[in-house]
């Protein structure tokens, strides 16, 4: 049997740009555009040119990927007004870009209160618009905004917004549920009876989160016959975000219900690389990655009962949608005070420690682990420090280096220019070997300067770590009041790329610092293979 196509078109860079906290540079949009482009996106929207100095500059020079189109987003002609006669329109036709995206209300009730003007003029401006990026060369897209509102609303002026664009000789028509409280079995209704005007071939669908329904709508507006879904990378996107592309793309290619009926752009070997790209961007933006995101989060196939990691070691499918691997992913079994035999020996085979099931070091170790877990340390979050504490207990861990002592302070006062500032300096004695150090160093905090003053010189390791860096820092109070248990957990990552997690427990929030910082470089020199 024939599969049908299905398009993706993200808007990461122009919709995703909507989020709080989020403001992307050039330099940010160009590598996005390429990762996207890498991955087999149909449509890159690079955002708006003429509404800021970073679009306009984007779209100054033409970008040519693979694949994918390149597309600029912007209004249509502006009521009052004629085609040539409209600055913002006419940046818009001159965008170095492959296509348009038009975006135009579609909502009697948006065109009288928002726009201040009439029915018959809104049409106008979508015919005038799409005629004229088309005698340009363009391929047009067209945004109905508030489809859904407006079509529950007056279903006969929506549906003529939409025909309006496709008359004129739009690729796609794309139904926006802009508020996003759209829900899915309304979607699809209302777009089975628009592919009952236009062609499925020609209509998208655009869905908003503020129900937590967006992947779901689109999803069901491909049932009722689209065949072209807007989203974005990790649901970027205004308010509550938008579809979800990284879940949306291996639910299309894995789930027998689209599989077995659709194709999309993106190859098998190009969703292996989607929890790198997932990951990538959250790197990009400076933020800690969704650890409970559906298929590419650290828990999507995470397993912390005992009985479940059993079964999983017989089966992966007994507890497993998927396989991990296909979305990049691996297979977690947690070791924690819940967790069994089974997950210690599972996760010693992953790390790559042999270990016979009847040695009496593995029942030794799950002990240890319950103990450690019931003081506080949680080492399903905490990989690294739980490949150490394995190896420690076996016997394979060298001593690289000790540290005698270290000291931490915390100043206030007046600087030169007579502000008050706080500065924070640690001092560490190492011991490597025979020979001693002291290192100090200033930084942004003490758990900063420690962890600046501890890397600053470790001899002859000092080479295995010089691309260490940190780069999250969590911490939480175990119990209340001044006396609590603080547990830190330290992300910390190299030049590879490759990241990993330590974990600390003390009732000092710098010792149990210390502790995790120590745990990241000794994991370091191991994973580096230094020599004891």
């Amino acid at each position: 049997m024939t599969k049908e196509r299905l398009y993706l078109f993200d808007t990461t860079l122009r919709d995703g740009a909507q989020t709080n906290g989020v403001d992307f540079t050039l330099a940010d949009k160009l590598a996005i555009a390429e990762m996207l482009g890498e991955l087999g996106i149909d449509y890159i929207e690079g955002g708006y040119p003429g509404a800021n100095p970073t679009d306009t500059e984007l779209f100054a020079a033409p970008h040519r990927f693979d694949k994918a189109t390149f597309t600029a987003f912007g209004m249509t002609r502006r009521p009052g007004r004629s085609a040539s006669n409209d600055p913002g329109l006419n940046a818009l036709l001159e965008a170095k870009s492959d296509a348009i995206c038009f975006v135009a209300k579609s909502s009697a009730y948006q065109v009288k209160v928002a726009l201040e003007t009439t029915e018959e003029e809104n049409l106008a401006s979508i015919r005038d618009s799409v005629r004229a990026a088309k005698a340009k060369g363009k391929e047009v897209l067209l945004d109905c905004e508030h489809f859904f509102d407006g079509y529950k609303a007056n279903p006969t002026f929506a549906l003529a917004c939409a025909r309006a664009a496709y008359d004129e000789g739009a690729r796609w028509v794309v139904l926006c549920d802009t508020n996003g409280g759209t829900l899915p079995h309304e979607v699809e209704a209302i777009v089975g009876a628009v592919c009952k005007a236009i062609p499925g071939d020609h209509v998208g669908i655009h869905a908003h989160n503020d129900t937590e329904q967006a992947v779901a709508n689109s999803l069901a507006a491909v049932r009722a016959g689209a065949r072209q879904i807007q989203g974005t990378l990790n649901g970027l996107g205004e308010r509550c975000g938008n579809a979800n592309l990284v879940s949306i793309i291996p639910t299309l290619k894995l789930k027998p219900d689209y599989a077995g009926r659709f194709e999309i752009g993106v190859s098998d070997a190009q969703m292996r690389r989607l929890a790198q790209v997932s990951h990538a961007l959250d790197e990009r933006l400076n933020r800690a990655s969704d650890r409970h995101a559906p298929y590419v989060g650290d828990s999507a196939f995470a397993t912390k009962a005992g009985i479940h990691a059993s079964a999983i070691i017989k089966d992966p499918a007994t507890y497993e949608h998927v396989a991990p691997e296909t979305v990049g992913n691996r297979r977690k079994l947690l070791i924690s005070e819940q967790g069994g035999k089974s997950n210690v020996l599972a996760e010693l085979e992953r790390i790559g420690l042999k270990v016979d099931k009847n040695d009496p070091r593995v029942p030794r170790l799950l002990d240890i682990v319950k103990e450690r877990e019931a003081a506080g340390y949680a080492y399903e979050a905490a990989d690294a420090s739980f490949e150490l504490l394995a190896r420690r207990v076996l016997g394979t861990v060298p001593d690289y280096f000790s540290v005698d002592k270290f000291d931490v302070n915390v100043e206030q006062r007046i600087n030169a220019k007579g502000d008050r500032v706080t500065v924070t300096m640690a001092v560490v004695k190492v011991k490597v070997g025979d020979e001693s150090m002291i290192s100090a160093a200033e930084g942004n905090g003490p758990v900063n300067a420690l962890d600046l003053a501890l890397r600053k010189d470790l001899g002859k390791y000092q080479k295995y770590i010089d691309d260490l860096s940190l780069s999250d820092f969590r911490v939480r109070i175990l119990n209340g009041g001044t006396e609590a248990v603080t547990r830190v957990l330290i992300e910390s990552e190299d030049g590879q790329g490759d990241r990993w997690t330590t974990v600390g427990i003390s009732a000092n929030i710098i010792d149990a610092s210390f502790q995790a910082l120590m745990d990241s470089i000794v994991y370091k020199l191991v994973k580096s293979g230094a020599p004891a």
